[in-house]
């Protein structure tokens, strides 16, 4: 955290400000919210607020350093097939 914020409650931004935070537009924010793909966030309220911390963490794991590296764990913001149970597969008698 950086010194001159340090003892300031923690700031919480709407989102538009959290997208620009990002460099992502407003609705793609929205979109990952929706499918589960975005960073953490709280309502307060009725209002969406996301953390600077959230936020930070989130980009943080999309972090690569080359091309070959592994993809980070970013996902697009548009719907994924939920993980495999460990039932899957299996039929009931």
């Amino acid at each position: 955290m950086s010194p001159n914020l340090a003892g300031l409650p923690p700031r919480y931004l709407r989102t538009p400000e959290a997208a620009r935070f990002l460099g992502l537009s407003g609705r793609t924010l929205e979109k990952h919210r929706t499918y589960g793909t975005g960073p953490a966030y709280r309502k307060l309220g009725g209002r969406v607020v996301y953390a600077i911390e959230d936020l930070q963490a989130w980009a943080d794991r999309g972090a690569v350093t080359s091309t070959s590296d592994p993809r980070g764990s970013v996902l697009p913001a548009k719907r994924h097939e939920p993980a495999p149970t460990a039932h899957a597969g299996r039929t009931r008698r």
